[in-house]
């Protein structure tokens, strides 16, 4: 049976699909929900409250897509799967994408954009445990997100016949080559073969090593907080 919340999000996700952001209005979600607005507001606070709203019920079957992903045995691999599946949804759904990553508030995440970027995260966090990120993962994953969002909004912007498909290809390789390390091979694929600590060095040793502080009882709290440091920094050069 479907909820007065379920109705008024899907009712503005109807809205939105059909004239973006602009035609979310209390009065129109209202009238197409068949609720008063009221109970818009006792539900979701404000607008903005509803717009995350929406902008999650689009997102579910991306981050459904995304983590079916599931873990192969090359951690690169699988984050060139999720940047073509990132790009993929913001092509097939632009005014949810826009809706979630189109218009920034410093210091405020959507749930959407705040979930997705917990998958990237921990695909960051796998590629550092084996030795290969020559970044922090910290740094890799700002980048990753901030050139695969560009790439995305930059497509959505062009006319479909316009949009050339080697674009994101090209974004993705030149990322993944700085945060590795790793050269593209003519193909788009890493030219290395994937193994572990190609073209990373020592920044990736050092990111192998910071993320098995967890599991670390040896030294104290506060040698594990300078021993973070340094592995670091060592990263980050």
């Amino acid at each position: 049976m479907t909820t007065t919340r379920e109705k008024i999000v899907e009712a503005a996700a109807a809205l939105l699909n059909e004239g973006g952001r602009e035609a979310i209005s209390t009065r129109a979600v209202s009238a197409a929900a068949g609720v008063q607005a009221p109970t818009i507001y006792r539900i979701f606070g404000d607008k903005q409250g509803l717009l995350d709203a929406v902008a999650s019920h689009g997102f579910v079957s991306y981050l459904r897509g995304k983590t079916a992903l599931g873990h192969s045995a090359d951690p690169v691999e699988d984050l060139r799967r999720g940047w073509d599946l990132h790009v993929a949804f913001g092509l097939e759904h632009p005014a949810a994408y826009t809706l979630i990553y189109g218009e920034p508030r410093p210091g405020v995440e959507s749930p959407a954009a705040r979930a997705a970027a917990e998958v990237l995260a921990g695909q960051v966090r796998r590629i550092a445990a084996a030795g290969r990120l020559r970044v922090s993962e910290e740094r890799a994953a700002h980048l990753i997100h901030s050139a695969g969002c560009g790439m995305t909004l930059t497509l959505i912007a062009l006319p479909p016949q316009q949009r050339d498909p080697a674009l994101p290809v090209l974004a993705r390789e030149s990322v993944i080559a700085a945060v590795t390390g790793e050269p593209a091979g003519a193909d788009g694929q890493a030219g290395t073969g994937g193994q572990a600590g190609t073209g990373a060095g020592l920044a990736g040793a050092a990111g192998a090593l910071r993320t098995a502080l967890p599991g670390v009882t040896a030294l104290s709290a506060a040698e594990l907080a300078l021993l973070d440091e340094w592995l670091t920094r060592i990263a980050s050069s």
